[in-house]
């Protein structure tokens, strides 16, 4: 049996969150993008994406401006902010299990033979998650891709 949904994948806001911030890295400095050029670069419904960009906004990641000139632009907080802090942005502390919350969660835990596993699983995300930023992650956006050199290459006689 196959399933496709699990408890451990990341949320859509999440993602979608990751999407715009590279793409905001991408633009040049002071450069705004409203609304509508996001949803089209991240793929992200309009109603949806707001939510998003709103809690961004709040996390200090991004700043909004309303008006003719206004839009969304990432912060230099933002630029050098981690995938992990995006997420968190969005969905609160990154947690793989109950188990490993600060305080009472789980009186398993002094004894369990699955609590290391779940510590060391959960410090291994965390530390991928951490060393990865957006501005990294926008450099090689930016970047061409061997397939896209790859394809033009072949096309040009």
């Amino acid at each position: 049996m196959e399933k496709f949904s699990s408890s451990m994948q990341l949320t859509r806001a999440a993602d979608y969150a990751v999407r715009v911030m590279i793409h905001l890295a991408t633009l040049t400095d002071n450069e705004r993008a409203m609304l509508p050029a996001l949803a089209d670069a991240t793929g992200a419904p309009h109603s949806f994406l707001s939510k998003v960009l709103q809690a961004l906004t709040r996390a200090e990641l991004i700043s909004s401006r309303r008006g003719p000139l206004g839009g969304f632009e990432i912060l230099a907080r933002g630029r050098q902010a981690s995938v992990r802090e995006v997420i968190e942005a969005i969905d609160g502390p990154i947690m793989l299990n109950v188990c490993l919350t600060h305080g009472q969660s789980c009186n398993r835990k002094s004894w369990c033979p699955a609590h290391p596993v779940w510590v060391k699983a959960q410090r291994a995300m965390l530390d991928v998650l951490d060393g990865a930023t957006i501005a990294d992650l926008a450099l090689q956006a930016a970047a061409p891709s061997p397939y896209h050199l790859e394809l033009n290459s072949s096309t040009v006689d």
